[in-house]
């Protein structure tokens, strides 16, 4: 059970539990149900409360978040744990893991490793992933603990990438194309004014004649959007075999989330984290090099 305790401040001083629960806290409409119906779920100084309380400066209300069943089968996987608290574990994935448990994957997934390091905490927990990876691509990924760090990290991260591309880029640019599913049965998408608008920034940090080494940030969060914008531009990611071609250094696509950054969901705190490039894609980048 996650117990979280937070102290009044004076601007709360005569004012409704629930206020402060949704104005500061901001807790969850589907949280704050649960916790009214777990016995102790929600306490002020230690006594059972209403959502309809008032309230006074240096009330300590106290929030009893339930472990969740966890349905993913634990496996023993090595994880690179790059964070850790009560409320966030941020993973550096590696490349070819997929994120989740699927027809085509049952036990080798983030989702089962990270079952598994948390079993041996002696913690059954779901699988909350702020965000995704595609399965080829490696880096950062948050998860979180709880449900209510699941509903304050929604949205409220901000992600840097790092790509290989197959073609020479100079200073930086934005890619402002939509993007298309074409067939709804196939993950495969296109550049095509039919889709959702989608737009990709980017920034050089290294080039040669057929490669740039780039920094990408995401205005939008379509799938597989970096890989489809950059092939939109005749210039398609290294080792990406769905939308280039294969390449004998690295064996899938060039692109790892090499930052994450987001405030704490419990104490606000602003958190940065970081992981290297990945050793195919430094590989590869030598390579270029020379």
């Amino acid at each position: 059970m996650r117990i979280i305790e937070y102290t009044v401040e004076e601007y709360f001083e005569g004012k409704k539990l629930i206020s402060f629960l949704r104005g500061h806290v901001k807790i969850s409409v589907r949280l704050l149900r649960s916790l009214k119906r777990v016995e102790g779920g929600i306490k002020i100084n230690g006594e059972n409360a209403r959502t309809v309380d008032l309230l006074h400066s240096g009330d300590v209300v106290t929030l009893s978040i339930p472990e969740d069943e966890n349905h993913s089968i634990p496996t023993d996987y090595p994880l690179k744990v790059v964070y850790e608290d009560e409320d966030v574990l941020v993973i550096d994935k590696p490349a070819m893991l997929p994120m989740h448990e699927s027809h085509n994957h049952q036990g080798d997934t983030l989702a089962n490793a990270v079952a598994g390091y948390l079993t041996k905490k002696g913690k059954s927990l779901s699988f909350r992933a702020v965000g995704r990876l595609d399965k080829g691509t490696s880096g950062l990924v948050i998860c979180a603990l709880n449900s209510h760090a699941a509903a304050r990290l929604s949205g409220n991260f901000e992600k840097t990438y790092y790509a290989i591309a197959t073609g020479h880029y100079e200073g930086s640019g934005t890619i402002d194309k939509p993007i298309y599913r074409p067939d709804p049965m196939k993950t495969y998408r296109s550049a095509d004014d039919r889709g959702d608008r989608a737009v990709t920034h980017y920034e050089v940090l290294e080039n040669g004649e057929d490669y740039s080494f780039l920094r990408v940030h995401l205005e939008t969060g379509r799938t597989h959007q970096i890989r489809v914008h950059f092939a939109y531009l005749g210039t398609p990611l290294y080792g990406d075999r769905m939308y280039g071609q294969e390449h004998p250094i690295i064996g899938r696509q060039a692109l790892h989330c090499g930052e994450v950054v987001f405030n704490h969901p419990v104490t606000g705190e602003r958190i940065e984290v970081r992981a290297d490039l990945p050793e195919d894609m430094a590989k590869l980048l030598k390579e270029k090099r020379e």
